[in-house]
């Protein structure tokens, strides 16, 4: 009888110790369960983390991949102005050089104009009027100092520098010369009334040689050269024409 009751508490004992134990482990269990929730809860943090760093870096990297593109665009933009600037700035010299010509041909027109305001007769209209359309005509192409037009009463008279007509010593009209007489050809065709007296002048030094005799030679010979190129190669009626010499 005593054995069987040291064998009760005994067995009594150890399942008390089994039961304690089961319910560690159950605590364990669920202590093990716990770790594991906020593991997987650090894990997708984690990843979440990484994914917005690594969505961070995408978009970092294309706003810089924006920011080289519009640097590039401004560079462009500043190289095209810079490049419209010196056009500009060609334009406007060109501007102001054909402007300050408009300025002098409207002076030149309001000089004629006043003059045949004040004209007597008809025939001093005229001539100022055609005295008018040379200038305009042969303003084109030729330096200012080449050509002088002037009206005095019934005469119209065209001076064209010797430089621009001939070489020096000779009576050989040269092509500019034959360019500015087709000119001055065309607006005496369109005025038949009108006689054109050619006066040759000879070189401020004297001269003579095998073709020209002496300075008044040359004079002749000069203004024959014009006339010659007036009537042969322009068609101006030669009885239109008168060709003198001066010493």
């Amino acid at each position: 009888m005593q054995t069987a009751c040291v064998g009760k508490k005994k067995f009594q004992s150890s399942q008390d110790a089994l039961l304690k134990k089961e319910s560690e482990y159950a605590e364990l269990i669920i202590s093990k369960g716990e770790l594991e929730a906020k593991l997987e809860a650090c894990e997708n943090l984690k990843l979440e983390e990484v994914q917005k760093a690594e969505n961070l870096s995408e978009d970092q990297s294309r706003e810089i991949e924006n920011l080289r593109s519009q640097i590039t665009e401004l560079k462009s933009q500043r190289d095209r102005q810079y490049a419209q600037i010196e056009d500009l700035t060609v334009l406007t010299k060109s501007a102001n050089d054909n402007i300050g010509k408009t300025l002098e041909q409207l002076e030149d027109r309001d000089k004629y104009v006043r003059m045949l305001q004040a004209a007597k007769t008809k025939t001093d209209s005229i001539n100022l009027a055609l005295a008018l359309n040379l200038k305009s005509v042969l303003a084109q192409g030729i330096e200012d100092q080449d050509v002088n037009i002037e009206v005095d009463k019934t005469v119209v008279f065209i001076n064209l520098s010797d430089k621009m007509l001939y070489k020096t010593g000779s009576s050989n009209l040269t092509g500019r010369a034959e360019e500015v007489l087709g000119k001055i050809a065309m607006i005496v065709a369109s005025r038949p009334d009108v006689e054109v007296m050619v006066e040759g002048y000879t070189d401020n030094v004297p001269i003579k040689n095998s073709c020209i005799e002496d300075n008044w030679d040359l004079s002749v010979k000069r203004a024959t050269s014009v006339v010659r190129v007036l009537q042969d190669k322009y068609g101006v009626d030669p009885n239109r024409l008168i060709a003198a010499g001066r010493g």
